[in-house]
């Protein structure tokens, strides 16, 4: 995962992490911090990140080396599903 050029992680969020995934995910941030890009979407604002990752010390520092240098676009309104259907 640190080799490839653009990473992105889908739906973050979706379920509270658990067990060593909170500690995998910052692993792979810390090899791509700074050197390669990383895309992540979720329907959690960035402020309920803290609760999905569990541990506070982990959360920020995932916290950290995603917002570190970021371009964070919020969009709010309904979704794209509802509209088309």
């Amino acid at each position: 995962l640190s080799r490839a050029e653009i990473l992105v992680i889908d739906d973050f969020g979706l379920t509270p992490l658990t067990g060593s995934e909170p500690s995998d995910l910052l692993e792979v941030l810390e090899d791509r911090s700074e050197r390669k890009s990383t895309i992540v979407t979720s329907q959690l604002p960035v402020d309920s990140w803290h609760e999905a990752l569990g541990d506070p010390t982990l959360s920020d520092a995932v916290l950290d080396r995603l917002l570190c240098n970021a371009h964070v676009i919020q969009m709010n309104g309904t979704s794209m599903r509802t509209k088309k259907s």
